[in-house]
Order: C-alpha cells, then sequence, then structure tokens
C-alpha cells in the first residue's frame, strides 16, 4: 500500500478531521442517543487516519477506474485496427 495522496491534502484531512470528531464528540456528550454523531464521529476519524496514513480507499478506487476505462479504450482501438475499421471509413459514401 503506497501513499495515493499528498502532504498537504494530507494535513488538510488531518485538520478537518479533528474538527468533524471533536464536534461530533462533543454533540454526542449532550445527546447520546443520536446515532448521526456517532456515524460523523467514525467518518471524522477515518479521515484523520487517512491523513495520517496518506492513502485514501476511495481515491485509490477511482484512479484504478480510470486506468481500467483507458485499457479498456486502447483495447477496442487496436481491435477496430485490426479489422481495418476507421471512424471516416465506418460511413458509406453517398455522392448525392
Amino acid at each position: 500500500m503506497k501513499p495515493n495522496i499528498g502532504i498537504i491534502n494530507a494535513l488538510i484531512r488531518i485538520t478537518f478531521g479533528l474538527t468533524i470528531l471533536a464536534w461530533s464528540t462533543s454533540k454526542l456528550v449532550k445527546h447520546p442517543w443520536r446515532d448521526s454523531y456517532l456515524f460523523a464521529a467514525f467518518c471524522g476519524a477515518m479521515k484523520v487516519a487517512e491523513g495520517i496514513v496518506r492513502y485514501c480507499p476511495v481515491t485509490a478506487l477511482c484512479e484504478r477506474w480510470q486506468e481500467m476505462v483507458q485499457e479498456h479504450h486502447q483495447a477496442s482501438d487496436s481491435i477496430d485496427a485490426m479489422e481495418g475499421i476507421d471512424d471516416d471509413s465506418a460511413l458509406p459514401y453517398n455522392p448525392s
């Protein structure tokens, strides 16, 4: 697992994560029956952890998806080239 976010991005994630974590825990102390504050605390803690390890699974997923789309386009272009299909020659010639 190699880092996929930069230093500045990691510092921003840590800062916002600690802010969300502090806010949600202070609200959770006042209203312990609310599950939304617990969810916000988990999200804030996750952002802090992402900033510390400098790895974001959502970013990795998006990069992987983008690579798969590029590979798909390259594969379809190479298949078209093998079949002799060009974008211009795909339409029949109409002289009228």
